[in-house]
């Protein structure tokens, strides 16, 4: 989605941010096409001129004492601790669930390992995740403290077997589940010394790597991850062949860091690879394709390729129907899915019939409630998508529905009411009904700052929304201190040169550009704002491309000849280069 700000990283959640949200604007309409207005995809807040919608989607005493010694990993519970979840579409998923295509691979090594060690592993891990769930953070942590000091000790004494390997694994698998991923980090740093010393031919190793791939690629770290992956694959590949289920995971792990870091051609191949195996070995129409073909269908549509991105989630639709019947809620979800490959291809008619289809299936689950989260969303995408196509009505109706809903079931004070209404305050606002518009805002408003302070970040995200409708109702003077307001809390809390800072000048500087303020101190926000886009964009960037255009405007409105050279060359060379023509 073409705009001055897309703020992907560092940009203020919107209203305690629990559901997507749409944004209005205040400048020039930029050329769209359907697939960068796609759901689910991208979400801006400022464009110029005409408002668009957008999408913003202990233990007990003695039990620290328990000392692991020589603890066999590869338990089933810990197998694909992330990729799967992470990759998985249609219902909610156990991120700690095996897989069937992968529970055997394991299971003679698993015979060379004591059942005394595996059980007390097993019992460490299911502590563990109790734990977690009853809220008892700091027992878990206490937990591990005590088996890493066991282990530790161990190694110390010169022991780094694949048995201390096994049990550090189930460690950083404990903190990863805790999300202290600093501890992650140290403990698999530790882990790629011992490992790298190892054979191949060394029990539950190749599930060792798989894990350690999964949690380097959580970490960021890709190149370690693929690392990881490729020798697991090649131990697995020696042991079962090219064509067993033993390799579906560690490949999954692979596609996924192979399209972290871009190279989705090749990712492309990993994934149609684990496609063929699940269909020679199970079947074309196994609910174990589901996993691959969302990841390829997602991988597909992020690489413009809209047209075979509906394959894949098409094949998943009729899986869930064969399996579960037409009605059934996993349904519902594939369908949202290929509703988004058909967006994404400039399809709307189609999108919109497959999202209506959806909530109609999603609505009469047995299994969903009629406040649940992934309703909610699909209301809101669809809800995007008929404003986009001018069907605002309609639109709006399925807006206020979301409000509704959450009024009754959650009730004024949640922080998803907050979010339909700044949803519905945008819809007003695209309509031109700015009187509407600024009631919702101000509504919306005065509950964050009952809740969470006028200070608070998340605050700016509505005032910022509340200063360009008042700008769009001609009353600058309001507008312009609301977005100075903005701008002072970001400074403060994202820092002066943050992509959210950005997003407060751009708006700045449009209401001050009309209300005639000093043309010295526009230029001088121009710049600090050219300064920003330059680091978060790159230097060719459209954002930039717009910022060089009004600096040399009123460069010449100044008469800065001298200085108005450099940025006029560059304005020249992004005209020759984008081949489009820019009027200033």
């Amino acid at each position: 989605m073409n705009s001055l700000y897309d703020h992907q990283r560092e940009r203020p959640k919107p209203p305690y941010a629990t559901v997507t949200t749409f944004s209005s604007s205040i400048a020039a309409e930029d050329k769209r096409t359907m697939s960068s207005l796609c759901p689910s995809i991208h979400s801006d807040l400022l464009q110029l001129q005409k408002g668009i919608v957008k999408f913003f989607n202990q233990p007990q005493k003695g039990k620290c004492n328990m000392r692991l010694y020589p603890v066999p990993n590869g338990c089933s519970v810990f197998r694909c601790y992330t990729t799967t979840k992470s990759l998985h579409v249609g219902g909610p998923v156990n991120g700690n669930q095996v897989s069937s295509v992968v529970d055997g691979s394991e299971k003679s090594q698993r015979k060379l390992l004591g059942d005394d060690l595996e059980m007390k592993l097993e019992e460490l891990f299911s502590e563990i995740k109790s734990l977690i769930k009853m809220g008892n953070k700091d027992d878990a942590l206490d937990l591990l403290e005590a088996n890493y000091e066991a282990v530790k000790e161990q190694m110390i004494a010169g022991d780094k077997t694949i048995q201390e390997a096994a049990v550090l694994d189930v460690i950083a698998l404990g903190y990863m589940a805790i999300g202290d991923f600093k501890m992650v980090k140290s403990i698999l740093n530790t882990l790629d010394e011992i490992v790298q010393n190892l054979g191949d031919d060394e029990p539950l190793i190749d599930s060792i790597l798989t894990h350690m791939g999964s949690m380097h690629s959580t970490l960021g770290r890709f190149e370690k991850s693929m690392l990881s992956y490729k020798r697991a694959l090649e131990i697995l590949e020696r042991y079962h062949g090219d064509n067993s289920t033993s390799l579906v995971m560690p490949l999954l792990g692979m596609g996924k860091a192979l399209g972290s870091v871009g190279r989705a051609t090749k990712a492309v191949d990993v994934y149609n690879r684990i496609i063929s195996i699940l269909e020679s070995n199970l079947g074309a129409e196994s609910e174990e394709m589901v996993v691959p073909l969302n990841a390829l269908g997602n991988l597909l549509i992020e690489q413009g390729k809209a047209e075979d991105a509906g394959n894949p989630f098409m094949r998943i639709v009729g899986i869930y129907t064969k399996l579960y019947g037409k009605n059934d809620q996993r349904v519902g979800m594939a369908m949202c899915s290929l509703a988004n490959a058909k967006c994404a291809k400039g399809d709307a008619d189609s999108a919109i019939k497959l999202y209506k289809n959806a909530l109609e299936v999603l609505e009469h689950s047995e299994s969903m409630n009629i406040d649940d989260s992934v309703l909610e969303k699909t209301r809101i995408d669809l809800a995007e998508l008929l404003h986009v196509v001018g069907r605002e009505e309609e639109g709006r109706e399925l807006l206020g529905e979301c409000l509704s809903i959450t009024k009754k079931y959650k009730g004024e004070e949640d922080p998803s009411f907050v979010t339909h209404i700044t949803n519905l305050a945008t819809s007003y606002s695209r309509s031109k009904n700015y009187v509407e518009a600024e009631r919702l805002l101000r509504s919306s408003l005065e509950i964050m700052e009952r809740n969470v302070g006028p200070d608070d970040p998340s605050v700016t995200f509505v005032m910022l929304q509340l200063a360009v409708t008042l700008y769009n109702m001609n009353r600058d003077e309001e507008a312009e201190q609301l977005a100075l307001k903005v701008l002072r809390v970001r400074e403060k809390v994202f820092g002066d040169a943050s992509l959210p800072v950005g997003e407060a000048l751009d708006c700045l500087i449009c209401i001050q550009k009309r209300m005639g303020r000093d043309d010295g101190e526009i230029l001088d926000l121009l710049k600090r704002n050219l300064s920003i886009q330059e680091k978060a964009f790159g230097d060719e960037s459209e954002q930039v491309v717009e910022t060089l255009k009004k600096i040399v405007f009123f460069m010449d409105k100044l008469g800065i000849k001298d200085h108005k050279a450099p940025f006029q060359r560059r304005l020249s060379l992004l005209r020759s280069k984008f081949k489009q023509q820019i009027q200033y």
